[in-house]
Parts: C-alpha cells; structure tokens; sequence
C-alpha cells in the first residue's frame, strides 16, 4: 500500500486591503518653524530617539515635542539682536561698546540664521507647509510693514511716509529673507555643492553694485550661506558643537575675539558686519570685497560655534521662550525707534558705563517680555492667523500623527504569524533488529 505524503497546515485567509483610494504613504511631520517661532515644533536631535506626540485639543494639529536646545539657542539669539540694536547708537564714543558690538554682530544674526535653515530642513512645498509659510511669515511681515509706517508718520514726524513694502523697515528684512530662502529650500537640497555655490552668490552679491535694494536682496544673498549651513546640519554636528572639549577651546578663542575686535576699532567701522552694502559703496576694490565676505563667513562660523557650544542643552526657565522670538522680533523695533527719535540715547545720560549697562538689561528684559506666552497669544489672530478660508482643505489638513516608537507603518502589510499550537515533527526511523548470531 502506497503511503500518503505529509499533510501541509492550510493557509491563513488573505488579509483584505483597504481600497486603493486610501492608501497614502504616511506623511513625514515638519521639522518646526524655522526659526521665526511661527508656533511650529522642533522635532528633537537625539539620534535615534523617535519623536514624540503631545496631546492636543481636538481640533488643532499635532507637534512633536521641542528640542529645549534649540528652544534656548532661538531665545538667547533674539536677546542678543535687541541688544545689538540698542548698543547700535551708543558704539560713539565709547572704543569698549564698539568693539562689543562689532564682536556680536560678527556671529548673533549668523547663529539665528543657522538655526533658521536647520528648522527649515523638512520643508518640500506641501500645501500645508505652504499654508504655514504663509500665514506665519508673509502675513506678519505686511502687517507689520504697515503699522511701522504708520508709526513714523506720528513718531518720526513723517505725515506724508509712503507705505513701501518692497523696501522692509528696519529688522523687518529678515522675515522677507527667511520667506525666500525657504522657497528655495528644495533647491539647495538637490545640488552636491551647495555651501560652496551659496558662497559663490554671497561673494558676487558683495561686488556687483547694481544689485536691488528692493527686498534686501544684498542681505539675502550675504546672509544665505548660513541658512544653507543650517540645512546642511545634522544632529550629530549639534552634539559635536556642544562636547566638553569644544566648550573649553571656545574660552580662549572668544578672548582672542575680543582683544581682536578692541583692537580693530580705530580702524573699520560696522558696515561689513551688516552685509547690507557691496565692496564699492564701502570704497573697497571688488577683489578686497570678496576677500571680506569669505573672511566675514569664517569668522561668523568660529564664533557661532563658540556661541553654541554654551547654550544650554537642557530645559531651562527660559527655554519656552524660544517658541515666541517671531513675536519678539517683530514688536522690538517699536521701542527702540521710538527711543531713537526721542534722543534718549544721545543724552548724557547714556553715556556712562553703568548707564549703557542699564540699557543693555533693559533691552534683554524687554526682548523675555515680548517672548512670553500672554504676548504670544494676545497677538496670535496677527502671528499665527489661521486663514482657513483662503485655504484648500488640503493645505488646512491637520499635520499626521508621528507614529509610536517600534510601530509599524499603517500601509505596511503584515506576515502571517505561523501558528505556535502546531509543530512540525519528523517520524521516528525504524530500529532495525540484527538476530543474534
């Protein structure tokens, strides 16, 4: 009699997929807001660690939680430009103040910016990021524009100012240079070289007179081999920035910066650090204006590094400030130009050291003011405007729940699980019994 073959466990039943018309690959959240503090979360840098959800009210859409590093790198930066602006008229006269102020401006806007592009790295033109873009730095900027004209019609004693919003007021530029950069954010992202090529632009901006003041371009293109840094940046540069060894080397290197920039006073002036400028207008030959822009970009770059290393990498009383320096920036320039028009910087007053002292917490204090959350959320319907209407619904969609750590994609399929109750056993061979002899 034939025997019969081993007999096979049937077959689990075919998981049924959802139409085709639902399946979507799942969308990766943003990264934050760039820098501009445009209510967007940071998604967080340690290696390895997947991002985390806070819960939210219905309604509104899920962020991932903020990296405090970057929360208090974002904070002290924005202090330092209230500072930089308040030290602006009281570097006359005063070699200690100029130098300072020369040695801030070397690497405060550069850091901001570098933290801007290292935010603005998920972005990839989806409608909401769009939306976002948008709302939170297009929207603030024509307001804004429009509100500092009308103030110096009454403050600066300009009735007849016209409302010009190719040309941005005072320190309102870096919204229209962030809006820009970040539309070209795909870009940088597909080239080989794209440090380099963004140092090419920076250098042929420096020496091409005929550029537009319009929109600030010169600044734009001066200011852009930062953000393409930024983008450039990966978590593992931040940890290497901020290593014991690095935090001590940046001692010794930020006194030879100050003994440096002490030094140089009596000789240059301010105007390179601005990047507002081309060599000729500095009368510089070109081949020295570009000279100075690649020897502007590395000492921005040694002194960003310095700078980085101490901030602090764990939560601090002021790290959720860092998520309101687009409000802060904004609403600074207020007053401090209502001070400049009243003179009270020229005073004998602020002439004294401990009197520019005063002046410099003041602006400090006033800059944590206008960080907190009261502020953040009095002025929200201008910052954060949600603008639905304006909108597609695809671009107003909430952002996609990160998914757990360890879990699964929701359209990844699922092997079969082999059932534990049934185990494959062989037949025992057959003893074969020798007669004894």
């Amino acid at each position: 009699m034939l025997q019969a073959g081993p007999e096979r466990a049937p077959l689990p039943p075919l998981r049924t997929e959802p139409p085709a018309a639902t399946r979507e690959l799942p969308e990766v959240p943003d990264r934050g807001d760039g820098g501009d503090g445009s209510g967007g979360a940071g998604r967080t840098d340690r290696a390895g660690r997947a991002a985390r959800v806070e819960k939210r009210p219905a309604g509104e859409q899920d962020a991932p939680h903020r990296d405090p590093y970057l929360d208090n790198a974002k904070y002290l930066t924005i202090v330092l430009v209230a500072v930089g602006h308040a030290w602006a008229p009281l570097t006359v006269g005063s070699r200690p103040t100029a130098a300072l102020y020369y040695l801030l401006y070397t690497f405060h806007m550069p850091a901001f910016v570098i933290i801007s592009g290292y935010l603005s790295r998920g972005f990839e033109y989806r409608p909401r990021q769009i939306r976002r873009l948008l709302t939170g730095v297009v929207v603030p900027y024509l307001v804004f524009q429009t509100l500092f004209t009308f103030f110096m019609r009454w403050a600066g004693d300009e009735p007849e100012r016209e409302f010009a919003y190719q040309e941005p007021e005072f320190a309102l530029w870096f919204l229209v240079a962030l809006c820009l950069w970040r539309l070209t954010t795909p870009l940088w992202k597909a080239l080989r070289w794209p440090l380099p090529v963004s140092l090419a632009v920076a250098v042929a901006a420096g020496v091409t007179p005929s550029v537009s003041g319009d929109l600030e371009l010169m600044r734009v293109a001066q200011f852009l081999p930062f953000f393409v840094l930024g983008l450039r940046l990966r978590p593992r540069h931040l940890e290497f920035v901020r290593h014991r060894a690095v935090r001590i080397l940046a001692v010794p290197v930020t006194a030879g910066a100050v003994a440096v920039s002490y030094a140089a006073v009596p000789y240059i002036s301010a105007a390179p650090f601005l990047h507002d400028k081309d060599a000729q207008s500095l009368g510089l030959p070109s081949w020295l204006g570009a000279v100075m822009t690649l020897t502007a970009f590395g000492c921005a770059l040694v002194m960003t590094v310095c700078f980085l290393s101490w901030v602090p990498r764990r939560r601090m009383w002021f790290t959720s400030l860092g998520a309101g320096t687009l409000c802060a920036y904004v609403l600074h320039v207020y007053p401090l130009q209502y001070a400049k028009e009243l003179g009270w910087f020229e005073d004998e007053g602020a002439q004294h050291p401990l009197d520019r002292f005063a002046i410099t917490v003041i602006a400090a204090g006033l800059m944590t003011l206008l960080c907190t959350a009261p502020v953040r959320r009095a002025l929200r319907f201008v910052l954060e405007p949600r603008l639905t209407w304006f909108f597609t619904p695809q671009a107003n969609a909430p952002a996609p729940r990160a998914p757990a750590p360890h879990a699964p994609a929701a359209s990844a399929p699922r092997l079969p699980v082999a059932p534990s109750s049934r185990r494959l056993e062989l037949p025992a061979a057959p003893v074969s019994e020798k007669s004894p002899p």
